[in-house]
């Protein structure tokens, strides 16, 4: 980058959060900008497009009382670079990473470029270690594994916060002595929910191992579109510069995909689908793919993105996208909730691509794997019933079919169904989920091996038999 400024009055046009810059030369894209209006009053910004004498500047603090007449633009020659610190765990901050929790300022240790360094595929390290949540719905059946991104799909009114909330608090690795931070970044989120989030990490006090970045509904857009980046760039620092297993929560990426379609809308690009950039696809796989491990490096990112789907459409371009990027999805049912379960995921939509990697014998244990297949196929069984029930009445139904509908009852009131605060081990889950798997006669226990049923069926418990 240069070593000195350029500064320009040539502002051609203010249009919505962007200014047009003529007569520019040697300025760069991501270059960060210093806006100082008549009154003395200064805004930052950063450079979104340039060419053929223009440049085009995205202003962090949106461009209300900007005129073209006495502002003048300086362009710094470094693009944005937040410092970074272990002493940024247990603070809060803003979209931008500056304190707001009335603490002092961070003293870098180092300053990071917010865009990150990308980190070179033949120098990844395939994830492969079980992460626990205390969530039975996802440790049991879509496991989350260290250096994976898992998105939660959510709907509008549906208790994701509370479920991230939870997840952030909860979430350990299992190995002894490993350090475990979380990074917790809410995006456009509303005052109340900010709040929330705030309060209910001060009060269990998970806020001693995370760093958060608040950015409410109310800030320019441009924030919105800052603030996961520079969440994930402390994350990269703790991972790999310090060594810990680093989770990060962002929550709601459709917050963010909002602000980059207003964002391209004020620079007239061409829409594509349902008025979303093109760039879409590349422009949410430059945040979710700043997650994994790398070879020689103890550190890890594992992401855990939050969206609401609009009208809880599945098949909407901002889930639709982030599942081509990820590996897997926790989706949660609106059916579930009305019926009073928490967490309300469907586990018939989610999935875990990475779960077969991180679990089994010296990771989560040896029946993890039969357990789980056998439980969504006897639900899978189950629902197919319910729709049959509907039809033909309970009466019609065998014994053994009764029994595949007392499962699932079973099965979401017990299982699926914990409490904000109840943290489960991965054997609470298991034992749990034999318990359930009890209700099936044992012939129908098709998916698990003889030697586990006679090991960890309820009906051997203490017999001694194997």
């Amino acid at each position: 980058m240069r070593s000195y400024l350029k500064e320009y009055e040539t502002i051609r046009e203010v249009k919505g959060p962007l200014l047009i810059v003529e007569k520019v030369s040697d300025v760069a894209y991501d270059e960060l900008v210093t806006i100082e209006l008549p009154n003395g009053e200064k805004r930052s910004g950063r450079v979104l497009e340039v060419g053929m004498g223009y440049a085009v500047v995205q202003v962090f603090e949106g461009t209300i009382g900007i005129s073209p007449r006495g502002t003048r633009v300086r362009f710094l020659g470094k693009t944005m670079e937040i410092p970074v610190s272990e002493d940024m765990l247990g603070r809060v901050f803003d979209g931008l990473g500056r304190p707001i929790d009335g603490g002092p300022e961070i003293l870098a240790e180092e300053k990071y470029d917010v865009n990150g360094s990308p980190l070179n595929p033949a120098a990844r390290a395939y994830p492969e270690d079980f992460i626990q949540t205390g969530v039975s719905a996802i440790d049991g059946m879509n496991t989350l594994v260290r250096g994976q991104k898992l998105p939660i799909f959510s709907g509008g009114g549906l208790p994701h916060n509370m479920l991230a909330a939870q997840i952030a608090r909860q979430a350990t690795v299992r190995r002894e002595g490993e350090e475990f931070a979380v990074v917790f970044a809410a995006i456009g989120v509303k005052y109340d929910e900010a709040l929330f989030f705030k309060k209910f990490f001060e009060e269990t006090g998970a806020i001693k191992r995370a760093a958060m970045f608040i950015n409410l509904a109310n800030e320019p857009a441009m924030i919105r579109l800052i603030t996961p980046r520079v969440a994930l760039t402390l994350a990269e620092y703790l991972a790999f510069e310090r060594d810990m297993h680093v989770l990060v929560i962002l929550t709601d990426m459709t917050n963010y995909a909002e602000a980059l379609r207003e964002i391209s809308s004020a620079r007239e690009e061409v829409p594509g689908r349902q008025g979303y950039p093109g760039y879409m696809y590349s422009d949410l796989a430059s945040i979710y793919e700043r997650a994994g491990r790398a070879r020689g490096k103890k550190g890890s990112i594992t992401q855990m993105p939050i969206l609401t789907m609009p009208a809880d459409d599945i098949t909407h371009p901002i889930p639709d996208l982030t599942g081509y990027i990820t590996e897997g999805q926790i989706v949660l049912d609106r059916g579930l909730y009305n019926r009073g379960i928490y967490p309300p995921i469907n586990v018939l939509l989610s999935l875990s691509r990475l779960m077969k990697e991180g679990i089994g014998p010296g990771k989560t244990r040896e029946d993890h794997a039969e357990v789980k297949d056998q439980l969504y196929a006897a639900y899978a069984r189950a629902q197919e019933l319910r729709s049959l029930v509907v039809i033909v009445g309970e009466e019609s139904l065998s014994e053994t079919d009764r029994k595949y509908l007392r499962f699932a009852d079973a099965f979401e009131r017990r299982f699926l169904s914990q409490g904000f605060y109840e943290n489960r081990s991965i054997e609470e889950t298991l034992e749990l989920a034999w318990d359930i798997l009890s209700i099936l006669p044992e012939a129908e226990l098709t998916n698990i091996k003889e030697s586990n049923i006679r090991k960890y069926h309820p009906k051997y418990r203490g017999s001694g038999a194997r």
